[in-house]
């Protein structure tokens, strides 16, 4: 007799979330969803048929393992926490949080669901929009032996390779260690770009001789439209999370004693794009800015 598919509640349908649920309806798990906004789930669910629950709750209720992809801590404690009956709902499920909070965040989230008999495993995503329509996110996990067993085929319709990197805090800590790596990327492309611009190189060319070179990373490559068609171009990643980010990066350098004079530049820079006006702009934007930028 074969075994019931896992049951999936997914919270969280924006721009990494909608795809990702998406890949579950494909691959054949009955889905529930809840979003804040509503009308991003009434027009999942007409579209690819999963069934919509009204509040967290009752997301909680009708699954085995509840999917979070929300923009940071405060929104998913939330969810868990906002009303008693969504811990007594998930009593016994798995809670799967794929969001980018921090270590700290992802180990308070888990004791506290711990205590009530909530299964937890941390799993953050490293990738862009397309890995995320693709099912190719490499996943970054973080929980307990028999809670991630449990999850293991829930995370493989969304992504691959899924890394087990240690116990809840581990896998938010490689996160952020990566997407430091990333912002820095970014910085310096930007400031490549410029440079080469001022130097009276047209950006496609330069763009073109960077993606030629040892610098050529794939996300110099994903990245190509946002940076020479900012204004075009969807927002992929905002400047107010890569903030946040290096904020948490920052935060857990210090307390690790691990030197980031690298983050910490990039956070002001950020952080002064985010004062002119531009936080709700994609991560790119910070060429033009930094081109606008009074000397």
């Amino acid at each position: 007799m074969n075994a019931q598919p896992l049951r999936i509640g997914f919270a969280g349908l924006g721009r990494m979330g909608e795809p990702m649920a998406r890949n579950l309806v494909a691959a054949g798990f009955p889905l529930t969803v809840w979003n804040r906004t509503p009308e991003k789930a009434i027009d999942f669910s007409f579209r690819h048929g999963a069934d919509i629950a009204e509040t967290p709750a009752a997301l909680a209720a009708a699954c085995d393992v509840l999917v979070t992809m929300v923009s940071d801590v405060a929104a998913l404690e939330a969810i868990y926490f906002d009303d008693p009956r969504f811990v007594a709902a998930m009593r016994g499920g798995v809670a799967l949080d794929m969001s980018t909070i921090g270590p700290d965040g992802a180990r308070a989230v888990a004791d506290r669901l711990g205590s009530a008999g909530v299964g937890f495993v941390e799993a953050p995503v490293s990738g862009s929009t397309a890995a995320a329509e693709d099912a190719t996110l490499t996943i970054l996990c973080g929980g307990g032996r028999d809670d991630f067993a449990r999850v293991v085929p829930v995370l493989e319709a969304i992504g691959e390779p899924v890394l087990k990197l240690g116990e809840v805090g581990a896998g938010a800590l490689m996160k952020l260690a990566i997407n430091a790596m990333i912002y820095g990327i970014n910085q310096c492309l930007a400031e490549a770009l410029i440079l080469a611009d001022r130097g009276g190189i047209e950006p496609q060319q330069a763009y073109g001789a960077i993606l030629e070179s040892a610098a050529a990373a794939p996300v110099v490559a994903y990245r190509r439209d946002a940076f020479l068609a900012p204004d075009s171009s969807p927002v992929s990643f905002a400047l107010n999370l890569e903030e946040k980010d290096l904020r948490l990066t920052i935060d857990l350098a210090g307390r690790l004693d691990a030197p980031t004079p690298q983050a910490i530049a990039n956070r002001r820079v950020v952080q002064d794009a985010i004062s002119a006006g531009h936080g709700e702009r994609d991560i790119a934007y910070i060429a033009q800015y930094m081109r606008e930028v009074p000397k």
